[in-house]
């Protein structure tokens, strides 16, 4: 028998710990509930003194972690898995707003939970106390959680949010992690060609003082280079921020948005991948909402709306107009260009069918894989791209400084 530490709600809503042996974690939750407790987290006590100590020590800076004072995406979903599970065990929803205040939350996450445990008390729906909050969830949650009032099953619909997020976020953090190691290669290959530039070359400026006008070209741009970093480094860098950050604040307005997003679906691999995982937030999010009851209409605008390649939302958005005058939506999303063979026709399937979720959510799951498989196979053409013009920069800096030599030496003959 292990031993196992746990925190649980009561039937009254207040937030119980504890130990409970057991011979295995499934066990031991089991046998919370057979006691009236909604179990909100069971961990082995062999693990639990380090975490505990942890705790103990910086209970400030646990509660003060990154994040700024705002709730993250990661936070949200923890309240949203947290309430969820206990909503599905019964507790009531003020209780388990009740629970989630009580827990051990930076205190942005805290306030959001009181906010919306004051608005519920005084009698308004959880779906427009959050709406209220719209920064913070979106209308993609707000109408999850409506069509969850609406149906009685509140905590089967924020489970199935839960299950969208979870995929959403590990399908966005594989498409960062993915371009980590790509811009440590390009950020190394930049710092290399300005320290050759800074502690490398001026150190042939004395030798080819006199022979400047011998020298070959390749030679005097290199010179030329090293002493523009070296005379105007600060102004340059200075430069460059500025322009960076004017440059940033033009690509966050729309005419922006439209040039680059243009610009990257030229691009040969990374376009086409791009695209795909757009198509895959907008079949996940558009399947999850027809699964929870929301009218097709109502989905089709709020999952337009998810998306960030704005050609894309533009033409989702001729989508609804079509299918209100009674088109399908087979042809209408054929209609807009958009969309490949496979997707039109899972969609027609669902629509003969009468499975249009499911088929739109397996749709998702095709796109999801071959994301994937369009990310590696980006890298495995990009890193070796990276790594030759790292080399053929640094190879053409030193072919440049030996033929100054070479002159020098002719000339001294």
């Amino acid at each position: 028998m292990a031993e196992f530490a746990y925190k649980a709600a009561s039937a009254g809503g207040g937030l119980v710990e504890g130990r409970i042996e057991a011979r295995s974690r499934d066990e031991a939750i089991r046998r919370l509930v057979d006691q009236g407790l909604t179990p909100v987290g069971v961990f082995d006590r062999a693990a639990a003194p380090a975490a505990a100590a942890a705790g103990a020590a910086k209970p400030s800076a646990r509660r003060w972690a990154l994040g700024g004072d705002k709730p993250t995406r990661t936070e949200i979903l923890a309240l949203t898995s947290e309430l969820a599970v206990m909503l599905r065990a019964g507790l009531p929803l003020d209780g388990a707003l009740r629970v989630l205040l009580g827990m051990d939350h930076r205190p942005p996450v805290s306030a959001l939970v009181s906010q919306i445990l004051e608005s519920v008390k005084g009698g308004t729906p959880l779906s427009r106390a959050l709406a209220a909050r719209g920064e913070l969830f979106g209308p993609f949650y707000v109408n999850m959680v409506r069509s969850g009032e609406a149906s009685g099953q509140l905590g089967a619909v924020l489970t199935r949010l839960v299950e969208h997020l979870e995929r959403m976020r590990a399908l966005r953090e594989s498409v960062v992690s993915a371009l980590i190691y790509p811009a440590i290669l390009l950020s190394v290959a930049v710092l290399s060609v300005l320290a050759i530039l800074i502690f490398i070359v001026p150190q042939f400026e004395q030798l080819f003082r006199d022979a400047r006008e011998a020298l070959p070209l390749a030679t005097r741009i290199v010179l030329g280079a090293g002493q523009l970093v070296l005379g105007y480094g600060v102004y340059l860098l200075a430069g460059l921020v500025l322009g960076g950050y004017a440059f940033v604040r033009w690509l966050r307005s729309a005419p922006g948005q439209r040039w680059w997003q243009a610009q990257l679906a030229r691009l040969p691999v990374l376009g086409r991948v791009r695209h795909e995982y757009n198509l895959a937030r907008f079949a996940r999010t558009f399947g999850t909402l027809l699964a929870n009851g929301v009218p097709i209409l109502t989905a089709l605008g709020i999952a337009g709306e998810t998306l960030e390649d704005v050609q894309l939302r533009d033409a989702i958005k001729g989508v609804a107009p079509k299918v209100k005058s009674g088109g399908r939506l087979a042809e209408a999303l054929a209609a807009t260009g958009s969309f490949e063979p496979l997707a039109i026709n899972l969609v027609r399937v669902g629509e003969e069918t009468g499975t249009l979720d499911k088929m739109v959510l397996e749709l998702a799951a095709v796109l999801d894989r071959k994301v994937e498989t369009g990310i590696k196979r980006g890298l495995t053409l990009l890193e070796p791209l990276l790594i030759l013009g790292l080399g053929l920069v640094i190879a053409v800096v030193i072919v440049s400084i030996l033929m100054g030599i070479l002159t020098v030496n002719e000339l001294a003959l």
